[in-house]
Parts: C-alpha cells; structure tokens; sequence
C-alpha cells in the first residue's frame, strides 16, 4: 500500500494476514513514486514472511 504524504512523497506500508488477523507494518522509508513505495513494500513483506519475522 501507498499513501501520499502532506512532504509530497509516498509512504509504503505491507499488510501481511496470520490467522484471523492482519498485521500492517508502516514502513520509515519516503519515496518519490508510488511505483517506488509499492515495490519496497512487497519486497519488505516478502522479506518479513520467509524469514519468519512477523513477532
């Protein structure tokens, strides 16, 4: 996910479902695309799922 910040970057955050449950991690990193944001974010969950690090 995406969002446009009141700076005029995006922020990206990953919402990753364990369960009954999602958890949404909003990540620090700004970009200066959504496209940007979007990949980082996939590739963030990615990271956070195969690695098992979803505590």
């Amino acid at each position: 996910m995406t969002k446009l910040t009141e700076t005029g970057e995006y922020a990206a955050s990953v919402s990753i479902r364990r369960g009954a449950h999602d958890r949404i991690f909003r990540l620090i990193p700004r970009f200066n695309s959504a496209a940007r944001a979007a990949h980082y974010a996939l590739a963030q969950g990615r990271h956070f799922v195969m690695n098992n690090q979803l505590a």
